[in-house]
């Protein structure tokens, strides 16, 4: 009964276009400039108008609150433990951004049980229902859990360097999730573009891989160049977004956010049922 009237209910929010479009940003190494992209790329959204919370699930190395310059008393943790409701988890920073901190003992808890994972999909719903889009900032590399989750979210941007190693970290990462969900949504990035180089280059070369090896078309959302800024930001635990509007790398991300909510991008953006159905198809799996 539970289950159909929260379907009645994602219903009656996507007819009203209130459900959120959810993004897993992911990368197949570590070092990459996940986290500071997911932070900065939230931002450039906001800039568009749009209603953005970040949902850090880097387990163990969390860092968005340190980029953000906060330290949020309570945690993902704390809510899947019961400790405290949804609304004490949400964190607001300088700038209008929302987010979650996953908590240091989030590792001890991804092996959801059933009265956790109840308390996930309440939380989700209610997101749904307040925000445009949700940003899950994933740890590098992939966990049963979080390709799980990866599976069960509308979209995917993948954040690259041009390393050689890193294009292949990241093509074996996309393909693993194509294993999984042959439909799912991928956009690339790449990040840390040395002055001189194409910075389409890699990106095209991940593109191409995709294609040629899995049938599979992806979206290039463009790069974003080294620049010193970012450095000057992450010590300063600012969004270089906000302290230099004006940097080249700046005026990337804008464009990158720009992009991203093309009316071809946005085809299907309220679509965001999907997202809960399949989270409580895939974890129903996991407990039996």
């Amino acid at each position: 009964m539970r289950d159909q009237a929260e379907t009645l209910r994602l219903k009656m929010l996507k007819s009203q276009g209130k459900l959120s479009k959810s993004i897993a940003i992911v990368s197949g190494k570590g070092g990459v400039g996940k986290s500071n992209f997911s932070t900065n790329f939230a931002h450039a959204l906001l800039a568009k108008g749009k209603k953005v919370i970040i949902i850090d699930m880097d387990i163990g190395m969390g860092n968005i609150h340190i980029l953000l310059g906060m330290a949020p008393r309570n945690s993902l943790t704390d809510y899947l433990l019961n400790k405290v409701e949804i609304d004490e988890v949400v964190n607001e920073a300088p700038g209008g951004l929302s987010f979650i901190s996953g908590g240091s003992g989030l590792d001890m808890v991804m092996e959801w049980s059933a009265a956790m994972f109840d308390r996930l999909i309440q939380a989700f719903e209610y997101l749904q229902q307040k925000y445009d889009f949700i940003l899950f900032d994933m740890g590098a590399g992939a966990t049963q859990r979080s390709i799980e989750l990866i599976v069960a979210v509308d979209e995917i941007i993948v954040i690259s360097t041009t390393e050689p190693t890193s294009i292949t970290d990241a093509y074996s990462m996309m393909k693993f999730i194509c294993l999984q969900d042959p439909d799912k949504v991928f956009s690339i990035v790449s990040n840390r573009v040395s002055k001189g180089d194409d910075g389409n280059d890699a990106v095209t070369r991940l593109q191409y891989a995709m294609r040629k090896f899995l049938g599979k078309e992806t979206k290039i959302l463009g790069f974003l160049p080294e620049d010193p800024v970012v450095h000057k930001a992450v010590l300063a635990q600012e969004p270089f977004l906000l302290l230099y509007p004006k940097a080249p790398i700046s005026q990337r991300m804008m464009a990158i956010a720009e992009s991203f909510v093309s009316p071809s991008s946005e085809e299907g953006f309220k679509q965001g049922e999907g997202f809960l159905g399949k989270m409580r198809s895939i974890f129903a799996k996991g407990r039996g």
